[in-house]
């Protein structure tokens, strides 16, 4: 029997994740059946939402249990089908395992266009987090001509993609990075009016202030903490908050009480509103097809920190929370082209 490879919660950290977090075995490769079939992992996700599936708790995703393998967004090739509609040698993107290998119902799967961009693409400006942003920025956000947008996070999968659309709908774009590289990737690569760097920042709320002179239209929340309290006095009138991700709070081991801001919506009539991708899952070829466009003519552009190996799989995880990452942070399993 064939083997193969799985990453699995070894136990459910307390703060922030560390190494003894993960457990790396060895299994009998998986065989397809009918409907199924065997992907071949050549590029694997690592993203901050994972964290919150770590935990023992209720969430819009369903929490790893100890000694299973974990769960991530894949792309790979096709080695064995039992399905008619992928064949051998097929690449295809889809949530699969921290794994080697895995098995799936060809309809959990989407073909990759490598007419789009190069196959990781998939799992970045041309996937997950790009559609996000897509859906973020243009359906819950709403960027009018004019409008000043503060996104954090900025220089992430996410927040790098939302921004650029902020600056495709004719708004000025702010956005908050923890290092000067990310800063002037920002301003210098992507256009970005203005950049913050918080980890270098003694007054958070009077940088906020002066980058947006004019107070704030779109807040673009990946990170909550500290830059939202910065960001919540400067809501203008009918501003909108479009909530993405928390993760300030990701690796909080008790989560400060609260709210105790909503008073500025009283004030401002500001729109706050939370979202996930799953919720457009019907369009996302939409914003595929728009997305693709804009990277083919150079409108957006992206990066990736790719990890090599699929043995340091965790420590690509755990970069996260460490700002490693510049764009998109992807584990390399296998050469697409091998």
């Amino acid at each position: 029997m064939a083997e193969t490879r799985q990453w699995r919660l070894a136990s459910r950290p307390t703060g922030e994740p560390t190494r003894e977090n993960f457990d790396l075995v060895t299994v009998d490769r998986p065989e397809p059946e009918s409907g199924e079939v065997l992907v071949k992992t050549r590029y694997q996700s690592v993203d901050p939402y994972m964290r919150g599936r770590m935990r023992d708790e209720e969430s819009y995703a369903e929490p790893w249990a100890v000694g299973e393998p974990m769960g991530a967004a894949v792309v790979g090739e096709v080695v064995e089908s039992e399905a008619d509609a992928l064949d051998e040698g097929d690449v295809v993107t889809g949530n699969l395992l921290w794994a080697e290998h895995a098995v799936a119902d060809a309809d959990a799967l989407r073909r990759v266009d490598p007419d789009r961009g190069p196959v990781s693409t998939a799992l970045g400006v041309l996937g997950m987090p790009g559609v996000t942003a897509y859906f973020g920025t243009l359906d819950v956000a709403e960027p009018q001509p004019g409008d000043t947008v503060v996104v954090s996070a900025a220089a992430g999968a996410v927040g790098s993609v939302a921004g650029q659309l902020a600056r495709l709908s004719g708004a000025r774009v702010v956005g908050t990075a923890g290092s000067d590289e990310k800063v002037d990737w920002l301003t210098d690569d992507l256009g970005f009016d203005e950049a913050i760097n918080y980890d270098e920042t003694d007054d958070l709320s009077g940088a906020m202030a002066e980058a947006c002179p004019d107070g704030i239209d779109v807040y673009f929340d990946n990170v909550g903490g500290p830059i939202t309290d910065a960001v919540w006095p400067l809501l203008n009138v009918r501003s909108r908050v479009a909530v993405c991700g928390q993760i300030a709070l990701y690796n909080a081991t008790a989560v400060p009480t609260g709210p105790r801001k909503l008073g500025k919506l009283v004030e401002s009539r500001a729109r706050v509103e939370g979202f996930l991708v799953g919720d457009y899952e019907g369009r996302w070829d939409e914003a595929l097809d728009r997305l693709s466009a804009f990277v083919r003519d150079g409108r957006i552009r992206y990066r990736e920190n790719v990890v090599e190996g699929f043995e340091n799989a965790p420590d690509a995880f755990l970069g996260l929370f460490e700002g490693e990452n510049v764009g998109k942070q992807l584990v390399r399993v296998g050469d697409p082209d091998e």
